[in-house]
């Protein structure tokens, strides 16, 4: 076994809440990991000896961010789209069959490469584990195809068949319900731990109340783990859907209801929030305080795809969470770090605690304010991966 030992960590972010405060913060501190688990917290003058050590300089060191919520096997270029949003063109879900054509056009090789190059942007940026939907190829094969390659990179795989109905389809939406719970749930299955849906009724692309129950009834009778798209383009039934069928996350959550917050607020059933969507279609941003306070479970995630938010980037996203979604500081780390975990359903990442994974970010900064203190400034970066 090798370990390894963290010290002069000026602040440690632990996000345990058995220590206090909201991010069970200790001060001076060190950390001892071995073989890819963490075996001890202290203070630096107190740390044993290890394999090799690591000296943080007086950082702030917080768990490695848990993005739960991405689409990165994709091809092709829709910045001409973002162009349009900007002068007022509205967003439909309808430029998903631009990067379906390009995805299927795509060899495998050219997708691992392209997977691979945002996956190390998004460790660049403090991300250490990252959950990666299909949902560009949408025929049984190019949705297999994007597991397969998404396990290369995480074991958090979503199959997403039921992104939207696409166009060589549309005549016969029946027929494309039957092969997205039939053959093609049967090729992606065994490639997912999760099956996910996009129901929004404002949308004629996506799918309906009683279409996506059966997406995710027929998922979980495959022993795929639900999550939904919820709410994202107008108030919708995604986010009570999500608690009926008990979802671990339903995500989005920008047009919510006084009922879809009580029934969140009443289950086990995590809202995640994308600010970087609200970002980029110019939508209105929903109000992550407010959630807190109602006692719902909040993610935040950054939804990385070509259309809605081609941003790779969790620091970016807690900066928009305090700047426009009303949460504090310690809220949106919380909400990225040991949110995004339940949102997956672990607990193991997400929290630095005897026990759990050790992935480390640091900050060259003395403290976690500093993220939504200095949007767009590279502070955090990977120090130690438990993987």
């Amino acid at each position: 076994m090798t370990s390894t030992v963290v010290t002069n960590i000026g602040e440690l972010v632990t996000v345990d809440g058995t220590r206090g405060d909201e991010l069970g913060i200790v001060h001076d501190a060190a950390l001892i990991a071995t073989d890819g688990r963490i075996d001890w917290i202290g203070s630096t003058s107190a740390a044993p000896a290890a394999d090799r050590s690591v000296d943080a300089e007086g950082r702030c060191v917080l768990p490695g961010f848990v993005d739960s919520h991405s689409h990165l096997v994709f091809a092709g270029d829709r910045s001409a789209e973002f162009e349009a949003r900007m002068t007022g063109t509205p967003y439909d879900g309808g430029g998903i069959a631009r990067t379906m054509a390009a995805t299927r056009a795509a060899t495998d090789d050219e997708l691992r490469a392209l997977v691979g190059r945002r996956v190390a942007e998004m460790r660049a940026q403090g991300t250490t584990t990252v959950e990666i939907k299909s949902g560009y190829g949408l025929t049984p094969h190019d949705e297999a195809r994007a597991l397969r390659i998404a396990g290369e990179f995480t074991a958090e795989t979503t199959y997403l068949g039921a992104h939207v109905v696409p166009p060589d389809a549309r005549d016969d939406r029946a027929a494309y319900l039957d092969l997205v719970t039939g053959n093609m749930l049967a090729a992606c299955a065994p490639h997912a731990r999760w099956i996910d849906v996009f129901c929004e009724p404002h949308s004629p692309n996506a799918f309906t109340e009683e279409e996506s129950r059966r997406v995710l009834r027929a998922g979980q009778d495959a022993g795929l783990l639900a999550r939904v798209h919820g709410n994202q383009l107008g108030p919708g039934p995604g986010v009570l859907l999500a608690v009926e069928v008990g979802a671990a996350s339903v995500d989005h959550c920008t047009y919510l209801t006084g009922e879809d917050v009580e029934a969140l607020a009443g289950s086990d059933t995590v809202a995640t929030l994308l600010p970087g969507v609200e970002f980029s279609t110019r939508s209105p941003y929903p109000d992550g305080g407010a959630l807190l306070d109602a006692g719902v479970r909040v993610a935040l995630a950054t939804d990385c795809n070509p259309g809605t938010c081609y941003s790779s980037s969790m620091p970016f996203v807690i900066a928009l969470a305090v700047r426009e979604m009303g949460m504090t500081p310690a809220q949106a780390v919380r909400a990225a770090t040991a949110g995004s975990a339940a949102a997956l359903r672990r607990d193991d990442i997400g929290v630095l605690r005897v026990g759990a994974r050790a992935d480390l970010t640091a900050l060259d900064a003395p403290s976690y304010r500093h993220l939504p203190y200095r949007p767009g400034v590279p502070l955090a970066h990977v120090i130690l991966d438990g993987r």
